[in-house]
């Protein structure tokens, strides 16, 4: 990605390449950030690597039945059997 500074602005072409990255890199990077802003997972108090991959895999998990919930909320997938 390329940056503008003062008296430096980008040009067109910069501006498109930056738009290609971004567009190509932003699916990638929202799991990141929703696990780090909502599940406060951007620093681990746990200090033995099991135990950081154990909190890892739930904190994935919780983003996984997080989409699963906001997509239901809005329409995107039908649950199957509901009461």
């Amino acid at each position: 990605m390329d940056k503008a500074s003062r008296n430096h602005p980008l040009t067109i072409d910069k501006i498109r390449r930056n738009g290609r990255t971004t567009k190509k890199r932003s699916p990638g990077e929202r799991p990141y950030s929703v696990i780090k802003n909502i599940f406060n997972g951007g620093h681990v108090f746990v200090t033995m690597i099991r135990r950081v991959r154990v909190k890892a895999m739930f904190m994935c998990l919780g983003y996984n039945l997080f989409t699963l919930l906001s997509m239901k909320n809005r329409g995107k997938i039908a649950v199957a059997m509901e009461k």
